[in-house]
């Protein structure tokens, strides 16, 4: 049977498009022209703002020296005792706090759950290990801030999506590696593998993301290293040889999404070495889905989820 895109998704694609129009496909490698190309903050737009949300203003220094920007958002009236560090997505190449304040404000707002949206660096202005050094960073300073926030050091996940979910898990890895224990890793359709660029012309119909954008991306991150057998699992995950004693994870990735094959791969191979994961593969649901139709009943599934997940840290 043939791929479909879930019919809600695809009224809310053709809307998208009649409202903004197309932009000219960047290049293969043109990663100015992608980040220029960035529909974040009109995706942010489609997501009311909460009103029962207050956010303040923090900074951290990264592993170089650099200083970190974070955002910590909270429930007026809530105080769960746990909390989520963000990495937000773009491919980690595009996409800054404000492109995700009004979705996160939403999960906090649901949830009840506070969040630390971490201002991570993008490539090409840096590479390698250094996105998911910045997340750590972030992680570190709300254990090292918890008490003072009323939250327990040991309740705090590490959460992203698309290109921030990849940043996430490698963050979570370096967590492990230096005997830190987040309470789980929830990673929504993360981008985690860079070999991840040979088209597969069953999934090219139905694509938000493209193979020729994966490989944009993946080459600003990677440079020359794309491809090879020398990249770090900090920066791609998907490389990690060793996975066992990984955090729990929480896995969701669409069918009709590049990113499928390499993260239900994650999964089994976290599922095989004694790590909790739950995975999620959303039917007819393309890269982003919940971003570009909010509203549709497979978002609304989707977040359920989500939310059942970030009140059980």
């Amino acid at each position: 049977m043939a791929y479909a895109l879930d019919p809600e998704i695809a009224d809310a694609l053709a809307s998208i498009v009649a409202a903004r129009g197309t932009a000219p496909a960047p290049l293969r490698g043109d990663w100015k022209q992608l980040r220029e190309n960035n529909g974040l903050p009109y995706l942010a737009a489609l997501v009311a703002p909460s009103l029962d949300v207050e956010t303040a203003s923090f900074f951290t220094t990264a592993k170089d020296g650099a200083e970190i920007e974070l955002r910590w958002y909270t429930k007026r009236g809530s105080s769960p005792g746990s909390a989520i560090t963000y990495a937000h997505g773009g491919g980690m190449i595009m996409g800054d706090l404000d492109d995700y304040d009004t979705l996160i404000s939403s999960y906090v707002s649901v949830s009840g759950v506070p969040f630390l949206s971490v201002g991570y660096r993008l490539a090409p202005e840096v590479s390698g290990d250094t996105l998911a050094e910045d997340m750590f960073a972030g992680f570190i300073w709300l254990v090292e801030h918890a008490s003072e926030l009323g939250i327990n050091p040991r309740r705090i996940a590490i959460m992203g999506d698309s290109g921030g979910g990849g940043v996430a898990a490698g963050a979570a890895i370096i967590a492990r590696d230096r005997q830190f224990t987040p309470a789980r890793q929830i990673l929504i359709y993360p981008m985690l593998d860079d070999r991840t660029v040979t088209p597969d012309p069953s999934l090219e119909p139905f694509l938000t993301w493209t193979y020729d954008n994966n490989f944009t991306a993946w080459s600003a991150v990677l440079g020359d290293a794309i491809g090879s057998d020398t990249v770090s699992p900090y920066s791609v995950p998907a490389r990690l040889r060793d996975v066992s004693d990984l955090v729990p994870a929480y896995i969701e990735v669409g069918e009709l999404d590049i990113f499928r094959s390499e993260d239900t791969t994650f999964a089994q191979r976290l599922a095989q070495n004694g790590v909790s994961v739950e995975l999620h593969v959303h039917t007819g649901a393309p890269h982003g889905f919940d971003r570009f139709s909010p509203s549709s009943k497979l978002t609304r599934r989707a977040m359920s989820d989500r939310v059942r997940v970030m009140r059980s840290i």
